[in-house]
């Protein structure tokens, strides 16, 4: 019997700290398309809906997609702008009426003004439509902060397994299975969450992470287990909200849904100073810059001016530094600074300007630094790839690669974290002829340079992004969690 699903995708990673507001404008910079617009170039965020209606228009079912919009992180979205995008969904939602699932790609830390937790209020506007019985699945980013509204009204929840998040499409097929056997009545799916009290920062490429990981992949699909996740949170959102968990979804078996989150999470807990990052000072860094004497780059990590977690993407602390300590054959990316981009098409490949250089968006951007630039290349409408594989493009718009002294500076127009050596090879950069590289990233980079790279280290700098939660002024957030409570299980 044909079936008829609804699709849609809404979302940003909001860090409540930024200066930079989320407006109509991010939107479709970023990414905002309507009815599967998007046609072959399918974003990041529309990799699921792309899953989904494949997988869906396979087994003979219609789909009827909805808006598809996403916005490159910044701060708080403005309120008319997250509740116009929402009232759409509605609309089109209702106007599909009657529908056998609905599917939603989300972010899950969207905060605008006057809503703490957008997710949360978007799917109790689509239960309304829906009644308690439709099955509504929602593939998450890992960095979310899952709200009680949420885990009421979602059917499933399915998030990204891999930071970076070079898992997307797969995430999506993992829900559909899900959705598809409770869509068809072959399963009961239930959920359960556990509070693990605990914030930070989880990259999955090293243990006891990957192990980890692994470990909740091996058990899905067996004794009535039907999916995990671990909700790593977002800890630049200061909403009551922010924190990590462990979902469960078992079939028809909410005590051992419980069970299991409960387990998990504890071992999740457990794990918490071994997880961390390997955070070094900026003088820290330098230090290894100056004696690196290896024949692949050193590959340095600017976590704390990362556009995906919100920052402006043209802080100048890394670079102030390597031009004061004269080191050669260095390259980095990517500055957000349209005047400068522009200046630099003003004058041409192979001419020369006195530049101002980031510096733009406040005191957690840095001094902005004048210097001489020679324009190397010039790109326009440049298009990256996403991580390792081709999972979704993003948009940086116009580019240019600068020489300043013995740095290679790639700035660009559309703010976007460095995911690809895309960044550099689309304005003529090999960065793995380079000494030093360094990406504007906290870590999604990591699938396309650690190959080439001598060493990776993640760089403490200043920062809107700057990983050390005693800086930043909470206010709504619970601090009862680790490190702020050194056991709050206890």
């Amino acid at each position: 019997m044909s079936k008829k699903i609804f699709t849609a995708c809404l979302g940003t990673e909001t860090n409540t700290f930024a200066s930079i507001p989320t407006g109509h404008q991010l939107f479709e910079d970023t990414c905002l398309y309507r009815k599967g617009s998007y046609g072959t170039n399918v974003p990041m965020f529309g990799a699921p809906l792309d899953v989904w209606r494949k997988r869906s228009e396979a087994k003979g079912w219609t789909v009827v997609e909805s808006l598809c919009a996403f916005a490159m992180p910044a701060g708080k979205t403005v309120k008319k702008v997250y509740e116009a995008f929402r009232d759409e969904i509605v609309a089109d939602l209702k106007a599909a009426m009657p529908v056998d699932a609905c599917f939603f790609s989300m972010h899950g830390a969207m905060v605008a003004e006057g809503y703490d937790d957008c997710e949360s209020d978007l799917l109790a506007h689509v239960r309304k439509v829906v009644g308690p019985d439709i099955p509504v699945g929602v593939e998450f980013d890992l960095h979310c902060n899952i709200g009680d509204g949420t885990m009421r009204d979602a059917t499933v929840l399915v998030l990204f397994k891999e930071y970076p998040h070079v898992d997307v499409s797969d995430r999506a097929d993992d829900l559909f299975n899900v959705m598809e056997g409770a869509i068809e009545g072959r399963t009961k799916p239930v959920m359960a969450s556990f509070d693990c009290r605990m914030i930070g920062v989880f990259h999955t490429t090293r243990e006891p992470m990957r192990g980890f990981v692994d470990k909740l992949s091996s058990m899905e699909g067996k004794d009535g287990v039907l999916s995990l996740s671990i909700a790593h949170g977002f800890p630049w959102s200061d909403i009551g909200e922010m924190r990590s968990r462990i979902i469960a979804v078992t079939d028809n078996d909410k005590p051992k849904a419980e069970k299991l989150a409960r387990e998990l999470g504890l071992e999740f807990f457990g794990m918490r100073d071994k997880t961390q990052p390997p955070y070094v000072s900026l003088d820290a860094a330098m230090a290894r810059v100056s004696s690196h004497n290896l024949p692949k780059p050193m590959v340095l990590a600017d976590v704390s001016d990362n556009a995906g977690g919100g920052a402006a993407s043209d802080s100048t602390f890394i670079l102030r530094e390597l031009l004061d300590k004269k080191i050669k054959d260095a390259a980095i990316a990517m500055f957000w600074d349209p005047g400068a981009v522009k200046l630099a098409f003003e004058v041409g490949e192979g001419a020369e300007l006195d530049i101002r250089l980031g510096g733009k968006l406040g005191p957690q951007s840095g001094p902005p630094i004048d210097a001489r630039a020679k324009v190397l290349k010039l790109a326009t409408d440049v298009t990256i790839q996403f991580g390792g594989q081709r999972k979704g493009t993003n948009p940086i718009g116009d580019a240019a690669a600068l020489q300043i002294e013995g740095v290679t500076v790639i700035v660009n127009t559309k703010r976007s974290q460095c995911h690809s050596l895309d960044c550099f090879t689309k304005v003529g950069v090999d960065p793995s002829t380079k000494k030093v590289v360094v990406v504007k990233s906290m870590q999604h980079f990591h699938a396309a340079y650690a190959p080439i790279a001598s060493e990776v280290v993640y760089v403490a700098a200043p920062g809107a992004l700057v990983p050390d939660w005693s800086l930043l002024p909470y206010t709504k957030a619970d601090k009862t969690q680790w490190p702020f409570v050194a056991n709050p299980h206890a």
